[in-house]
């Protein structure tokens, strides 16, 4: 933290500290103000607290996303198509492999993996691609450069 923020923390704490003084001084006098005393101390701090936290536990503002490129788009490299509709390396050579014409059994057996990955993979690239069959994936991914 800055000096400037430490230095106004610590008069706005001085400042409530001077205030309680004040308020007790008017307690002594006044036997009655005890649930006013009570009430402004309590808003005073709660004020202060939701200042306070709200300066520390400031999110740092993230990057706009970058829209997802549409089919018929002029075609970008592929890493940032890729990126853009979020899918992974290991997706991505799952998308290949379909485009080949394997099978989901023929795929786990070339990648090393369950059968159930295969299936998950292919799930959510056709998810990312917004499709229904491996031939309209297959299409999208061409469409998008993703494929030759």
């Amino acid at each position: 933290m800055k000096w400037t923020t430490l230095a106004l923390y610590g008069l706005i704490l001085g400042l409530l500290l001077a205030a309680l003084q004040y308020f007790q001084y008017r307690l002594l006098i006044m036997e009655h103000a005890e649930h006013w005393y009570i009430g402004i101390v309590a808003l005073l701090f709660m004020v202060v607290g939701v200042w306070a936290g709200g300066k520390i536990a400031r999110k740092k503002r993230q990057k706009p996303e970058e829209p997802v490129p549409e089919i018929g788009a002029a075609v970008l490299p592929k890493a940032r198509v890729l990126e853009g509709l979020g899918i992974t390396p290991r997706e991505y050579e799952v998308l290949e492999l379909i485009a080949q014409g394997l099978s989901n059994q023929e795929i786990a057996d070339r990648l090393f993996v369950s059968l159930n990955t295969v299936k998950t993979h292919t799930s959510n690239v056709f998810g990312k691609l917004d499709a229904q069959r491996r031939t309209q994936a297959i299409q999208k991914a061409k469409a998008l450069g993703l494929l030759e």
